[in-house]
């Protein structure tokens, strides 16, 4: 740990509050952590992490570090001020073990401790603690390390002081419980994706990574803050303008931070977050930033010509295309929509970010009028290209699609009206689409067959979208319409299930659908209404016993199974197509046999990345993502 000796406010024992005992987090672990699938395990890490971080926005700790172990645990540690571990004052425990062991414990509710936080409702580090098998924690404060372990977060032993030490912090070290989640291996992206995050919005900390497992490190520390975060996320786009624009303002106790930046692409990218917290659903202030780029670009492109008088205007859509950027809010009391932080809810952050937006970009575009002219002139060419789209589907609703009326030709409908029970499957070709149709459940299952790739979205407008057949047709099945008129009341299926070959052509359809959705019907995935079916790769038999392996792996396990490989017929299935219906029926798409992924905000997002630099109008990137992945192929077609 590495000596802090920045001035800050007191936090000892006085500090922590205790708001109510012990509840069973064990016994409901989503009502604190979201899941506990892969996205709830990694919400452990984030959990420590954001204590870290708390204490840097505290202007107490400089340096983090994060480690992953072979044996599935995971240390966090940093040079903060430590968790007091004197005894409290009314409920005469050691403050550390008040924090470990007792719901909404923290100095979270107290503003001297903390003046803005992440970890709001005080229940991380317990949270943590309930649901992992083991948790030691050591902390460094007046000149002593101090050390107390839990099993299923109940202390096993008193605190105990382990000798004199130099400096301050906490070392937090936890292995999760098998018992509680679907999966303990912590995914090496995952992780350094959330660290590099962090550091991005807090450019005064480094953050060390390492992972055991394979001995990879990185530091992460990015002194450009959010600036340097749009320009990361624009690598694989021609920007407009360099570097982004950056805004900064206070408004009452809310501190409002803004980097922005335009490309020559067609789509928006607006990441916000809340005290560190990636807010993926949006809020109020995502609300007051729209408002307010939306409000200024049409002030000031009146007043300099661009469009004229008050019945021409730009719309936010017309505002946001080509736009990359990333808000920052620190507010004092925070109110959010779960214990997952997913969405903000207060409402007086819609007006102060609005404000604040309004002046300073004007401001901003005011004394650069050559960045005002490049983003100026792409949001009046995308009113325009908005304008043929309109016009585009006017023409299609008047034919009867976009409004229901005439649903797609191929599509095999099923009987259910119910949208909560019925399921559309997204199927790659003709071939697989009648075997499908064979193998469904007429009653609530639906077939939408696709004929070859579809558009990518990632590189073309509105109006060019609406006229390629394969979407519209996708469109209309859905039900719901796209971008800001997209209605989930009118969504005709709750489960869209992408089904498509397992080779390289069907992973880049499904990156192309996933695009399309990320892009243009982003409630959907967040709703959890994307599905990736699983269809097998193999199918074992031996006499009268079959088995279907979905892996390398599973093919060769269930050879061992079968005794070797005399007298064992092992068909692969290239594509959807040569399995039949009953097989394609029985492994993938049968409620109870088959396996579905369902795809959430950060998978989408991948492919999202992954697509932008294989396909985008940008070589480097791709040059280089090729050369760092060249040796992780397996299968190559050619």
């Amino acid at each position: 740990m590495v000596e802090n000796s920045a001035a800050v406010a007191a936090y000892d024992a006085s500090s922590i509050q205790v708001l109510e005992g012990l509840s069973a987090v064990r016994k409901r672990p989503g009502m604190y952590i979201g899941s506990t699938d892969a996205r709830g395990l990694h919400h452990l890490i984030y959990e420590v992490v954001d204590n870290s971080i708390d204490e840097v926005l505290a202007g107490a700790c400089t340096e983090i570090s994060v480690t992953l172990h072979q044996d599935g645990s995971c240390t966090v540690i940093d040079n903060g001020r430590g968790i007091p571990i004197d005894v409290h004052p009314k409920y005469h425990k050691p403050t550390l073990e008040i924090v470990m062991t007792i719901l909404h414990a923290g100095s979270k509710f107290d503003k001297g401790a903390y003046k803005v936080s992440g970890g709001l409702h005080g229940v991380g580090l317990h949270v943590v603690n309930a649901l992992s098998e083991w948790f030691e924690v050591q902390v460094l404060r007046g000149g002593k390390r101090y050390f107390q372990r839990y099993e299923l977060g109940v202390p096993v032993a008193p605190l105990k002081t382990l000798g004199s030490a130099e400096g301050t912090g906490t070392e937090a070290h936890f292995l999760p419980d098998k018992s509680v989640f679907e999966t303990t291996i912590f995914e090496k992206e995952t992780v350094e994706r959330r660290l590099k995050e962090l550091s991005f919005l807090n450019p005064q900390v480094t953050i060390h990574f390492s992972d055991e497992r394979d001995g990879t490190q990185s530091t992460f520390h990015h002194a450009g803050g959010i600036s340097e975060f749009v320009t990361d996320l624009n690598t694989a786009t021609a920007p407009l303008f360099s570097p982004p624009i950056t805004l900064h303002a206070k408004r009452d106790s809310t501190d409002i931070e803004l980097a922005m930046q335009y490309n020559d692409g067609y789509n928006d990218t607006t990441l916000a977050f809340v005290n560190n917290i990636h807010t993926v659903d949006g809020g109020t202030h995502v609300i007051g930033l729209r408002a307010g780029l939306t409000r200024t670009l049409n002030d000031y492109a009146r007043s300099h010509g661009f469009i004229k008088g008050e019945k021409e205007s730009l719309t936010g859509e017309d505002v946001r295309e080509g736009l990359t950027c990333v808000l920052s809010v620190k507010v004092l009391e925070p109110q959010f929509e779960g214990q997952t932080k997913a969405k903000l809810g207060n409402s007086e952050v819609k007006g102060q970010v609005e404000s604040a937006v309004n002046e300073k970009l004007q401001e901003y575009l005011e004394e650069h009028p050559s960045v005002a002219q490049s983003l100026l002139a792409k949001a009046v060419q995308a009113s325009q290209a908005r304008e043929a789209a309109r016009k585009a589907r006017e023409l299609t609703r008047r034919k009867g699609l976009l409004e229901g009326g005439g649903l797609p030709g191929k599509l095999a409908d099923c009987h259910s009206r119910d949208p909560a029970a019925c399921e559309l499957f997204i199927v790659e070709g003709d071939s697989a689409g009648g075997t499908s149709k064979q193998g469904r459940d007429r009653e609530f299952q639906a077939i939408l067959p696709l004929r070859g790739k579809i558009l990518n979205v990632e590189k073309a407008r509105l109006d060019k979208m609406l006229a390629n057949d394969a979407i519209r047709s996708l469109i209309t099945a859905i039900g719901a319409g796209l971008g800001d008129e997209l209605d989930l009341t009118k969504l005709r299926y709750h489960k869209i299930i992408l089904m498509a070959d397992a080779d390289v052509d069907g992973a880049h359809i499904r990156t192309l659908l996933l695009t399309l959705f990320y892009r243009k019907m982003p409630q959907l995935i967040q709703q959890g209404h994307i599905y990736i079916a699983q269809p097998p790769l193999y199918r074992l038999q031996k006499g009268a016993k079959i088995v279907y392996a979905y892996s390398d792996d599973e093919r060769d396990k269930t050879v061992q199974e079968f005794g070797g490989g005399r007298g064992i017929t092992i068909q692969r299935f290239k594509g959807l197509g040569e399995m039949t219906a009953e097989q394609l029926s029985e492994t993938t798409m049968n409620p109870m046999k088959r396996t579905l992924l369902k795809v959430t905000v950060e998978d989408a997002a991948k492919a999202n990345d992954i697509l932008q630099i294989l396909m985008g109008e940008e070589v480097e990137p791709r040059r280089n993502y090729i050369h760092a992945h060249a040796v992780e192929v397996t299968n190559l077609d050619i």
